[in-house]
């Protein structure tokens, strides 16, 4: 009987044994070893390297695959706030231009705090919102109504004697300088809403009827003027105030504050 023998490819190729994780036991010389096998073990050699610990990574980040965050803080929209301001001043000062209260002495708290601080902090606030249009116009008349504070204390002689060089007649002046910048705030309030509009039409009613009233011209007219006018103001803005807190509450049109006109497209 003839002994039998292996076969050529037999004896010639050595056996591979591959555990269940994918990695070779005991491969003899020449065993051939897949691509992707050379592939894998690669990365788990450069994820060694690379560690600090030495410990296994599943896939390094690279460069590309970083993903970039950035993060905004959002404050509340004080504009409500600085409306509100510009109401209560211009209430309390509308009582003595048309005579119902005397003097100005106790109007100087409430310019000082609702006329000139709440607007500054809200156009501060409205800054950071990137609110441009509340930004500019509170911020402003915050400044005014500081001034006009000032002004005011200054008549009193809270600061002193003046002397007798003060001219008062120089507010005038004042009053005309905000009036050719509120021209243009009103440009822009056109295309903000209707209520907004309206305020500023009465604002530049209120600058020139106090400038030319202070420089003697017709002056019991435009004093008269100028106390209907900033008594309009307050109402509008007290309407305004309460619209715009209400729509931001509750996130809807409660009160309406109207459409913009259209006049002027925006770019």
């Amino acid at each position: 009987m003839a002994p039998t023998s292996s076969s050529p490819a037999n004896s010639r190729a050595p056996r591979c044994s591959v555990s269940q994780s994918g990695q070779e036991v005991g491969r003899p010389t020449g065993c051939p070893v897949e691509f992707s096998q050379l592939i894998s073990a690669k990365r788990r050699f450069s994820a060694v390297l690379w560690h600090p610990y030495h410990e296994e990574v599943d896939s390094p980040m690279t460069a590309t695959e970083k993903v970039m965050t950035e993060t905004k803080i959002r404050m509340s929209d004080a504009t409500a706030l600085g409306v509100f301001g510009l109401a209560m001043v211009t209430l309390v000062a509308s009582s003595s231009k048309l005579h119902w209260t005397t003097g100005s002495t106790y109007i100087i708290p409430w310019a000082i705090m609702l006329g000139a601080l709440a607007q500054i902090w809200a156009a501060k606030v409205d800054m950071k919102n990137n609110n441009y249009f509340g930004s500019i116009v509170l911020g402003a008349y915050g400044l005014f109504w500081m001034a006009v504070a000032i002004h005011w204390a200054i008549s009193l002689g809270w600061f002193g004697d003046v002397g007798a060089q003060a001219d008062p007649k120089q507010v005038a002046f004042a009053y005309f300088g905000y009036l050719i910048f509120s021209l243009f705030i009103t440009v822009a309030a056109l295309e903000a809403n209707k209520t907004f509009a309206a305020i500023l039409v009465l604002i530049d009613v209120l600058f020139i009827s106090l400038g030319l009233s202070t420089l003697g011209v017709a002056a019991e007219l435009f004093s008269t003027m100028a106390a209907w006018a900033e008594l309009a103001i307050s109402l509008l803005g007290f309407y305004a105030a309460g619209a715009i807190f209400l729509n931001s509450f509750f996130g809807r049109t409660v009160l309406p504050l109207g459409a913009p006109l259209g006049l002027i497209k925006k770019g």
